[in-house]
């Protein structure tokens, strides 16, 4: 039986030497069964202010928790992790890059829902979950599905991010089931997570709203710069190489 594994991480940061201190999971089973795991846990690293700052977890709260490898998440995901199973994650880039460095070879499918969002909701203003959890009105729902599972709602908390996701991969659903209507969804899902999308917009910057095909022949030299200059995500960059290369 399939099993989805919706998953969070909270870090000392987001540098190549930060760790995991907090996982929230919801794991999804036979008959909508769900299993819920909030975890905190101790790191060799400081945490650093600015992500003090996002998540409001500071040394005190872990001093004297087990590190990520003895939490009961890490290993329930060791039974987990193989080719029936899905790995979700909004912008699944960083948490799995972050079980990575606690040794994790992922086996498991993989949905972003983060790049799933870019392709389905197109026209968004922002990607990023706190947003969509307003724009959709996802925070209308979350309290009767908090209830069901005894979770308490918190922004940039990783288990209340998980419910929040657990919510919008709900609307990924059913948009792929009006887009795609012969198509399983989950499949479909998987599928957009390995597609690259082409931006249509600048969400940023000092051409911000503008559209990139635009700017690209107006202004090629931003382009460009951008591209030498800035740590863009992948489907910008996407974006603009392609862009370059048609106008």
């Amino acid at each position: 039986m399939t099993k989805y594994v919706l998953f969070d991480t909270e870090t000392t940061g987001n540098q190549s030497d930060d760790r995991i201190i907090q996982v929230g999971a919801m794991v999804i089973g036979a008959k909508g069964a769900v299993e819920v795991y909030d975890e905190l846990c101790s790191s060799d690293v400081a945490i650093k202010t600015e992500a003090m700052e996002v998540h409001n977890i500071t040394p005190d709260i872990i001093e004297g928790k087990a590190p990520f490898t003895s939490t009961r998440f890490w290993n329930d995901l060791a039974e987990l992790n193989n080719e029936n199973n899905y790995l979700i994650a909004h912008h699944i880039t960083f948490d799995l890059g972050m079980l990575k460095k606690e040794g994790f070879e992922n086996s498991m499918k993989l949905i972003d829902t983060l790049r799933c969002a870019k392709h389905l909701f197109p026209d968004a203003s922002y990607h990023r979950l706190q947003y969509l959890r307003y724009s959709l009105e996802l925070y209308k729902k979350e309290q009767a599905e908090a209830s069901k599972y005894n979770i308490t709602i918190k922004a940039h908390d990783a288990i209340g991010d998980v419910l929040v996701m657990k919510l919008f991969l709900s609307e990924l659903v059913s948009k792929v089931k009006e887009q795609y209507p012969d198509v399983n969804p989950m499949v479909k899902l998987e599928e957009l997570t390995n597609t690259a999308v082409m931006m249509k917009s600048f969400k940023f910057g000092k051409y911000k709203g503008e559209q990139i095909e635009d700017i690209a022949r107006s202004d090629a030299g931003y382009i460009k710069w951008m591209l030498k200059s800035l740590e863009l995500d992948e489907d910008l960059q996407y974006t603009l190489e392609n862009v370059l290369e048609n106008v």
